[in-house]
């Protein structure tokens, strides 16, 4: 499985529009998202308009690739691109990529160990941080 994150800009002027546009999203494009093989996906909006998204797919290019063929993705990728600062092409494929450079499960994997468990926290130092 593949994390994918990717950050874009909303117009401040235009993000109480680009909330609405996706309350709720056309049901149509939801199937698309997911035939593609999307799963997990969400937007994270932060303040001033910067957007951060997150799915997860078995294959990024073949969910790029079906998307970038579906008309639906399309008309709605047409629609959204003007609330979007200094983007060069349709939002879905234009967007910043992120770099991941932490994710639990795996170090975990890596080191053996396992998600602690509640009682494990009753345990904790208060001097103890998380990672970020």
């Amino acid at each position: 499985m593949t994390r994918v994150a990717f950050q874009l800009q909303v117009r401040p002027e235009l993000l109480d529009e680009y909330l609405a546009r996706h309350s709720p999203v056309w049901p149509e494009m939801l199937a698309e998202i997911a035939a593609a093989g999307r799963r997990n996906y969400s937007l994270f909006l932060a303040e001033g308009g910067t957007l951060v998204g997150y799915y997860e797919t078995d294959d990024d290019a073949t969910a790029q690739a079906y998307l970038a063929a579906s008309s639906v993705a399309a008309r709605w990728e047409a629609e959204m691109g003007r609330f979007f600062v200094d983007l060069d092409g349709r939002p879905d494929q234009a967007a910043t990529a992120l770099t991941e450079v932490f994710h639990l499960e795996d170090q975990l994997a890596d080191t053996g160990g396992s998600p602690a468990s509640d009682n494990d926290t009753d345990n904790r130092n208060d001097t103890e941080g998380s990672a970020s």
